[in-house]
């Protein structure tokens, strides 16, 4: 028969271990939440962004293949990719040579740029 320290013979956990492991789980639940919507934020961000290049590519290769040289302007339309709207304001400037124009495509969403794509285009 052991008459030792009666402490020595408790069995479970004290209510403070509980609330301690208790609270380390909610901090790693807190962190791993917190990941999971950075990394969601990020993966619809890289989706606007492969939508906007898209859009700023096709509006490039129409002027491409319209074999003729655009007039200097600066104009704001629509372009609609994947269910989204966005903002395509195509910028067309003239060179130091009057063969050529540089033409900037610039694509945002809600106002925020998402994509801007420039080229070079000259006279057929």
């Amino acid at each position: 028969m052991n008459t030792g320290n009666p402490l020595n013979h408790r069995r479970g956990f004290t209510l403070i271990e509980v609330l301690v492991a208790l609270a380390i789980v909610a901090v790693t639940l807190i962190a791993g939440l917190r990941a999971s919507a950075t990394m969601t934020r990020s993966t619809e961000r890289q989706s606007s962004r492969v939508l906007a290049q898209l859009c700023a590519e096709n509006a490039l290769v129409q002027i491409r293949l319209s074999r003729q040289l655009p007039d200097v302007s600066d104009n704001t339309q629509e372009c609609t990719q994947g269910g989204q709207t966005l903002e395509l304001r195509l910028l067309v400037q003239a060179t130091p040579n009057p063969n050529f124009r540089r033409v900037e495509a610039r694509v945002a969403q809600s106002g925020i740029a998402l994509l801007q794509l420039s080229t070079v285009v000259g006279r057929y």
